[in-house]
Formats: structure tokens, sequence, C-alpha cells
């Protein structure tokens, strides 16, 4: 197997006291790109950070003072994604054949976007050669593996000691991002998978603090939820999981990626809506609609 990043994947930032039933994660935060993986790439400087959810572990970075443990990722998007199938693979990027179990046909991988992606942000491919098939295994099992192992640990202890759960899966969209037949651009979207990933009474929950907190939130469109949202939300088992996607161009530069003059109140805003969540589950922790009978 080949040596991984010699750094820390990813982390834990548990709070003093689990105290309410929420696991909050941000899996393309992560900016330590592996010397070893920029030398394959013909991509250097900004252009390779153009797929990272830009400071999103420090938008969400106060989960664990209000009580629910933050897992982030410290390797970047384009090196793996967790939020895909352990083997959404495009075999064109490979020399040598992919596993038999390795989905190669998925929308996701079609457009570049797999479990290692071929392309960052505005279709750049990454690579100036193909990969050996055996190093994207290995980073499967270095990085992928370990990194939802530790995702399921933290929802199964919050389930046990709380009796359910609810993910906060955490991202940011590009700003030039639209929806069809509305005429204002939203600044947060909820996604549910359209339902399956957690009750509706949550995810119109999510929305409507967004709202009073002056944001423009919506539900599912562009974006209903990746694989995080859809493979741990069960709500018949009390397992409910919501993406959030934050407008990037709200809080930094989409061109120099440095943090705007108001990223402390996009910041303190999203801490605010954090604490309501917890205020609104911990109200109604008895609903059957949160918690499974």
């Amino acid at each position: 197997m080949r040596e991984i990043p010699e750094y820390a994947l990813f982390e834990v930032r548990e709070p003093q006291s689990h105290t309410i039933p929420f696991v909050y994660n941000s899996p393309h935060s992560g900016r330590i790109y592996p010397p070893e993986f920029i030398a394959q790439s013909r991509l250097q400087g900004m252009a390779i950070r153009r797929s990272e959810d830009h400071y999103v572990d420090e938008l969400f970075g106060e989960a664990s003072a209000l009580g629910a443990p933050l897992l982030l990722a410290n390797f970047p998007r384009a090196y793996l994604d967790v939020n895909r199938e352990p083997y959404e693979l495009d075999p064109r990027m490979f020399d040598g054949l992919l596993p038999s179990y390795a989905n190669i046909n998925s929308l996701r991988v079609a457009g570049g976007l797999g479990t290692i992606p071929r392309i960052v942000a505005e279709n750049m491919e990454i690579y100036s050669r193909r990969l050996p098939v055996q190093e994207g295994l290995d980073r499967i099992e270095a990085v992928y593996k370990p990194y939802h192992a530790a995702l399921r640990r933290l929802i199964a202890r919050t389930h046990v000691q709380f009796g359910f759960g609810v993910l906060i899966d955490c991202h940011s969209m590009p700003g030039n991002v639209r929806v069809a037949g509305a005429s204002v651009r939203p600044d947060v979207i909820i996604g549910d998978r359209y339902g399956t990933s957690a009750s509706a009474e949550l995810s119109r929950t999510a929305v409507g603090i967004f709202e009073e907190l002056g944001f423009n939130a919506i539900r599912n469109k562009p974006y209903a939820g990746g694989f995080i949202t859809e493979h741990y939300g069960r709500p018949s088992r009390g397992l409910h999981a919501l993406q959030i996607e934050v407008n990037r161009s709200i809080y930094v530069d989409e061109v120099t990626l440095e943090k705007r003059a108001d990223f402390p109140l996009i910041a303190a805003a999203i801490t605010s809506f954090m604490r309501q969540m917890a205020d609104y589950v911990a109200q109604f922790a008895g609903d059957s609609a949160l918690a499974a009978e």
C-alpha cells in the first residue's frame, strides 16, 4: 500500500460534554494537499482548490461549544471525496482494470466527480496522466473507510445516548447557483433527499430558522443531499440527516479565496442556527416525527 499523507487525515472536535443529539460533519473543507498529489496534478495554486467547501469547518466551528461533535476532513475533496459511494470510479482515469464491484456508471462518475475525482470545478482536469488502479484502491482503504468508520461511531453513540440523532452535513456552493423559476439566488439550501433522509418538520424548521436570520433559504433544489445524507438518514429509526449548502460568495471572495469582511457575521448567524435547531429538537424530542417509535 502506498504511504498515506503525513498528517491527521481528519479530526473530531469533541464537546466537553455531548449534550445535544447532533453530529456535525464537514467532509469537503479540507485544505492540506499531499505533495505527491500535487506532483500528479496538472493544476497548481488556486486552481486545484476550486472544489473546496472553503472554511465551512470554521462557519460551523462552534458546534462543539454547543454540545455536539464536529467531524472534519483535513484532506481535500479533489484528492478523495467521502460524499460518494466507496467505489464510484471512472475507468478512464486508471491504468489497469477496476474491480468488478466498482460503480463505473453513476451520474457522478460521468460528470468527473466520483470517489477519486477527475475534475475540479469548471471542468478542469486534475491529473496529467492515468493513475494506477491500486493507488485509487489504496486511497479508499486509507482515507475513505476510516473517515466513514469515525462518522458511524459518532452517529451510533448519539443514537444510543439520546434514542435518536440528527446529522448535519455541512457544505458550500458556488455563488453562481440559481434555481429555475426563482429571481433571487439562494443563500442556503437544505437538502433532505426529498423527505427521505429527515422528517419534514425538521427540514421546514431548518429553512424557517435561516429565513428568520435573514437568509434566502430553500429545500432540495438543486442540491437534495449526497451520499452521506442518503446513506445515514433513516427517519424511521430516529436518525435524521440534513445537508446544508451555504452560498460561498456571501462569505468568501471566490477568486482570491480570502474571507469577506462580514465572515464573522455569517459564522455568528450559523452558530445561532445551530443553537435554535438544538432548542427545537429539545422541545420536540418526544415527538414520534423525530424519535422512532
